[in-house]
């Protein structure tokens, strides 16, 4: 066992050490910041200085072995615009993006779940084919489309729920949370439905495949030859079967909400991270880039260990099996 996370360990290191390189040599590929950060009247003596602050006179793999080695001490550089540490600076922005990624997974269980169950169940019922095709819809509307029609709809044309923003918010521990209010919920809302819908559908098609294959199992069949009751064989023994891939699947998502979900905190004005990533690329703030993208490998590379560990801890053939197990 210690042999087999020694070995996940080691490759989740060589991952961020590749992810690492390959998003500082892009990000330092696409444009100057400098033609953004100094005014076009500044003068060359102006414009030096300036460069050799931001240490741009460096040559590239000089800024990149520099930077690994303030990365190691926790330091991803200071933003060009903010003039402060652009970890810390992502990581205010963090709270309201997990609020709205936490919102949104619930969303996804509460709804997709139910639906999923219910579309195994009742096969050829016209509830349940219905809900595939909604399923369908889910996932292959844009997001940022469907941002705008939930905006017209329960903010412009019935006012029931604010357009953008993340309204008051509480601290808990010294971090803000916005859904302990009223008003703050309502701001919610609308982000995380956006957030949910692809993921709500996702996990309804999900659930309906573990349901159709469950109902199959040997294990149904001896419960229903026992007499239980239709509502026990499915909340206990179903149910308990079908979660397995569910889960695996939605903690993937989690880390795919809070990566990805800068378009919907765009559309709603949601101060996340991504928001602010957007910000960034428009005025080319290379450190916050740089950050929140070695932010979102590392998380990815997190939980596809932490999956994997588990995955050994249910089935010891995975560890077993020494390195050539997947």
């Amino acid at each position: 066992m210690i042999a087999f996370v020694l070995r996940r360990l080691m490759q989740s290191l060589i991952v961020l050490l590749a992810m690492s390189l390959l998003v500082f040599a892009g990000v330092h590929a696409i444009g100057n910041p400098v033609d953004v950060l100094i005014s076009p009247d500044a003068s060359q003596a102006e414009r030096a200085q300036i460069i050799a602050a931001f240490g741009l006179d460096q040559p590239l793999w000089h800024q990149y072995i520099l930077f690994l080695k303030n990365a190691a001490q926790g330091d991803m550089g200071t933003s060009y615009v903010y003039s402060t540490p652009a970890f810390g600076l992502i990581l205010e922005r963090l709270p309201a993006t997990m609020e709205l990624a936490v919102a949104a997974i619930l969303i996804a269980i509460v709804f997709g779940i139910p639906l999923g169950l219910w579309a195994g169940l009742k096969l050829d019922s016209v509830i349940g084919k219905a809900i595939m095709a909604a399923s369908i819809l889910g996932i292959s509307l844009p997001t940022f489309w469907v941002g705008l029609m939930l905006i017209m709809f329960f903010a412009v044309q019935l006012g029931w729920l604010p357009a953008g923003g993340r309204g008051p918010t509480t601290l808990i521990f010294g971090v803000p949370v916005s859904f302990l209010s009223l008003e703050g919920l309502r701001h919610l809302m609308l982000p995380a439905l956006n957030l949910a819908l692809a993921n709500v559908a996702l996990i309804t098609r999900l659930a309906r495949a573990g349901t159709l294959d469950a109902m199959q199992q040997e294990y149904v069949k001896f419960a229903r030859a026992k007499g239980l009751s239709s509502a026990r064989i499915v909340g206990v023994h179903v149910l308990k079967n079908i979660l397995i891939p569910i889960v695996t699947v939605l903690a993937l998502q989690f880390g795919a909400i809070i990566a990805f979900s800068i378009v919907t905190e765009t559309v709603f004005a949601w101060p996340g991270m991504g928001k602010l990533i957007i910000d960034s690329i428009r005025v080319l703030d290379r450190p916050v880039i740089v950050a929140y993208m070695i932010l979102v490998a590392t998380l990815f590379v997190l939980i596809n260990l932490a999956a994997d560990l588990v995955y050994s801890l249910l089935d010891p053939r995975v560890r077993l099996a020494g390195g050539t197990a997947q």
